[in-house]
């Protein structure tokens, strides 16, 4: 049985978060954002990293990324952008898995895996990497001037890296909650999307992720591969 007081704690983090995505679209519809896909990337972020989020943006999410915008800003605001596709495609996946547990058959579960969480993890980065890539395109396909299979490829090419580099960051922290943290906190329990618990922890998760994903974009940011955002 799950704790009470961590359930409570749970759902004061996701509300934190769900009050930060609403304040932070009250914001945009009073100053909408120059690149249009941010319109959707800062209010997902927040879900997971509420007032930090709202922060960050007052700081440095209105302007230009020009040569006066710190570079670790700029890279921040890129991570973020890969996060929010990886955000919106973890929350679709795994609520999909919850309602129809069938999708998950193709990708090894029951029979491959012991473990449903391992086939979840392969729906989640389909899901990931489709809006992941959507949310690329339309950023740097209009800065470009580019056609549709020419934006394509360079979405694949600036969002691959970073994608995968923010799903290890969040898979190898549900990893620990699964198999560690969810064992010891709550005997017996099984801790899935139908829990606020599991939800809290992916919250931390995505932190993680962005962690993970922070290094590469600075990479691909660094060398013109990706856009300043």
């Amino acid at each position: 049985m799950i704790p009470t007081w961590l359930t409570l704690l749970a759902l004061l983090s996701l509300a934190t978060g769900l009050a930060s995505a609403a304040a932070m679209l009250r914001r945009l519809r009073a100053h909408p954002p120059r690149m249009k896909v941010m319109a959707a990337v800062w209010p997902l972020c927040c879900l997971f990293a509420g007032p930090l989020v709202l922060w960050f943006h007052a700081r440095h999410g209105q302007g230009h990324a020009d040569d006066a915008t710190p570079f670790p800003a700029v890279v921040a605001k890129g991570t973020l952008h890969c996060g929010a596709g990886c955000t919106l495609g973890d929350i679709l996946a795994e609520t999909l898995a919850l309602l129809v547990p069938a999708v998950l058959v193709p990708f090894g579960w029951p029979g491959l895996f012991g473990a449903r969480i391992f086939a979840v993890w392969g729906l989640d980065f389909v899901f990931a990497f489709a809006i992941g890539l959507a949310f690329q395109y339309y950023a740097i396909a209009p800065m470009r001037g580019l056609g549709a299979t020419a934006g394509i490829r360079a979405a694949l090419k600036a969002d691959a890296a970073s994608l995968t580099a923010w799903q290890i960051g969040m898979y190898g922290t549900m990893a620990v909650a699964h198999f560690a943290v969810f064992p010891a906190v709550a005997p017996g329990a099984e801790v899935g999307a139908a829990d606020p618990l599991f939800w809290f922890a992916m919250q931390i998760a995505m932190v993680a992720g962005f962690c993970t994903a922070f290094p590469v974009n600075a990479w691909l940011i660094s060398r013109g591969i990706k856009e300043r955002m």
